[in-house]
């Protein structure tokens, strides 16, 4: 390893060339108080941030983060997901930004979202504390700049490392707080089951966020504070909170009602990310769902592949089995039935639905279109007559907000009312209307809901690949993944977070491969993908170390695989 100094005068002899020859900088150097390892450098200032890889170390005992930190798996996570908080702010606070061509001038780490995940951006061992960021080193027109460089290795950088990964420099009061957060939502999310809710939302709780491209909570004094009704409310004692109460949600059919902007959708949202932990200050703090959470919808033009949505949709014009259903072009309501019946695959207990993202027909066939248009010439099974049963016989319970059709309140087990973002329990209220004014539409379920019929994929489709032959997994968005040829749209998969998100899932498709022999089903190989990282961790999906994968759920996998248009799959009969 050299001294750091040993960098300048080859940054000097540098200066000038064209941008290429900056990968001569690779390896490894010794400040005085940390190591700079830098294991890729772009050949192209206009490169994106993830084809370069630079590591700032640091030993564990002098960074004084106490063993007590990572005692606990759940303290490491928090710990580290902090700490790369604090590096992107530093990054923010001491880089001066783009200086020339392309990323030029730029020092970064892969921005953290609302929730506390694991992330490679951010390493906490027995030996050494990591991050691992983007410097792009800068060029103008392609021509190096060892000027900037200089100013960037010399000085902005050392003053990022020692502002982010020294314990002494930060706040410890807010550190542990993140921790014991942390600890305290895992905690409350494993009572959920013996509790018998799907879901809990904490009495104090600010749901409504800043904007739809602005995750963080309105600020104080511009959003109504959540609090339950006493009907619906639960306390519960948390390791390091002590007693917490809010809302349960019960397991069984649930209605979310009211007005339009009174907070339905609002409180829906904070149900589905409820799958994970979030930062202190975010207002969600305790708002959990049980991790078997799958929020579905409708999203026309959608691919499926051999996908068992009879339950909801049969007798199709033409004699197309619904029993075994592909289309490169879903409709609303074929879209939505697919979603649901791959969750249910994916072992999905929970199912979150919002009327404003779901098709029509496939949520209610009122009294008066069932007189014009009999069951027999209607291929679907509208989900108000399928809703109980999936309760009833498989034991998924269905989370839906509402605000159109009264004919819910038959089949629910309670109501919720958001009047100004203020939850009421008006069940009672809900049956005595059931009971006064009794719907009048027929049932029209069948018998018994068969679960969907196991699927098995086939690696041969899968290439990873670009038609140039370039390897290529890479996720521009949180809604779209990039896979050799394919381009796959995420948008109706909302409960993922971050681009860094997307791009492991790419990774870990890549990865399953391996696991595809054409005996597995689906289910198995993401269970195995799945083991293999908690075990392993997300870096042994990547040839490379990388600094932007983030944890996600086998659900969200396994949703991804089932949009991918040239995955072939094979259904077992």
């Amino acid at each position: 390893m050299r001294p750091i100094e040993t960098l300048r005068p080859q940054l000097k002899r540098l200066d000038g060339k064209d941008y290429g020859a900056y990968q001569s900088l690779c390896g490894e150097y010794r400040y005085p108080d940390f190591e700079l390892l830098i294991d890729r450098i772009p050949k192209d200032p206009y490169a994106p941030p993830h084809t370069g890889v630079y590591r700032a170390r640091v030993g564990r005992e002098a960074s004084g983060f106490p063993a007590e930190m990572t005692a606990k798996e759940i303290h490491r996570i928090a710990l580290c997901d902090t700490l790369a908080r604090v590096f992107y702010e530093n990054c923010e606070r001491f880089s001066k930004g783009r200086r020339g061509t392309g990323y030029s001038g730029v020092i970064t780490l892969s921005q953290p979202g609302q929730a506390i995940l694991r992330r490679t951006s951010m390493t906490v061992s027995e030996e050494f504390v990591e991050a691992r960021f983007f410097i792009g080193l800068p060029a103008k027109n392609r021509i190096i700049d060892s000027g900037i460089a200089e100013t960037m290795l010399f000085d902005e950088l050392p003053a990022i490392v020692r502002a982010s990964l020294f314990a002494g420099a930060l706040d410890n009061g807010e550190l542990r707080a993140s921790l014991l957060t942390a600890e305290d939502a895992d905690f409350l999310r494993s009572r959920l089951d013996e509790l018998g809710l799907v879901a809990f939302v904490a009495d104090g709780s600010i749901l409504p966020r800043r904007s739809g491209m602005d995750e963080r909570p309105l600020k104080s004094g511009e959003a109504v504070v959540f609090r339950s009704p006493d009907s619906l409310r639960i306390s519960a004692e948390l390791p390091n909170a002590g007693t917490v109460s809010g809302m349960g949600i019960p397991r069984g059919v649930t209605l979310l009602v009211g007005g339009g902007y009174h907070g339905k959708s609002t409180l829906l949202q904070a149900i589905e990310q409820g799958v994970y932990n979030h930062i202190p200050g975010d207002g969600r703090e305790y708002c959990v769902s049980l991790p078997g959470t799958a929020k579905v919808r409708a999203y026309s033009g959608r691919p499926v592949t051999c996908t068992d949505i009879s339950a909801f949709i049969r007798n199709i014009p033409r004699e197309r089995d619904t029993s075994s259903f592909t289309t490169g072009n879903a409709s609303g309501s074929t879209s939505q039935a697919a979603f649901i019946s791959e969750a249910i695959e994916s072992g999905a207990k929970v199912l979150l639905m919002d009327e404003d993202t779901c098709a029509t027909n496939f949520l209610i066939r009122d009294q008066r279109m069932q007189q014009l248009v009999r069951k027999e010439h209607e291929p679907i099974t509208a989900f108000i007559d399928c809703v109980r049963q999936l309760y009833d016989e498989h034991g998924i319970s269905t989370v839906l907000v509402l605000g159109g059709s009264g004919d819910y309140l038959n089949v629910a087990d309670r109501v919720i009312q958001m009047k100004e973002f203020v939850p009421c329990d008006v069940t009672a209220e809900a049956k005595h209307i059931v009971e006064q004014l009794p719907s009048v539409r027929a049932h029209e379920g069948g018998e018994q809901i068969l679960p969907p019929q196991p699927r098995i994929p086939l690696p041969d489709t899968l290439e990873p690949r670009n038609e140039h032959g370039h390897y290529r997994i890479y996720a521009p968005d949180a809604r779209t993944l990039v896979y050799g040829r394919m381009t796959v749209d995420l948008a109706d998969v909302e409960q993922l977070l971050e681009p860094a998100q997307v791009k492991a899932i790419g990774l870990a498709i890549e990865y399953a491969r391996k696991f595809m022999d054409g005996k597995k089903t689906l289910l198995d190989v993401v269970d195995k993908v799945m083991a293999k990282i908690e075990s392993g961790g997300l870096d042994l999906l990547d040839r490379y170390l990388t600094g932007d994968l983030v944890e996600f759920r086998g659900l969200e996998l396994t949703a991804v695989l089932n949009r991918m248009r040239d995955l072939a799959i094979r259904q077992i009969q």
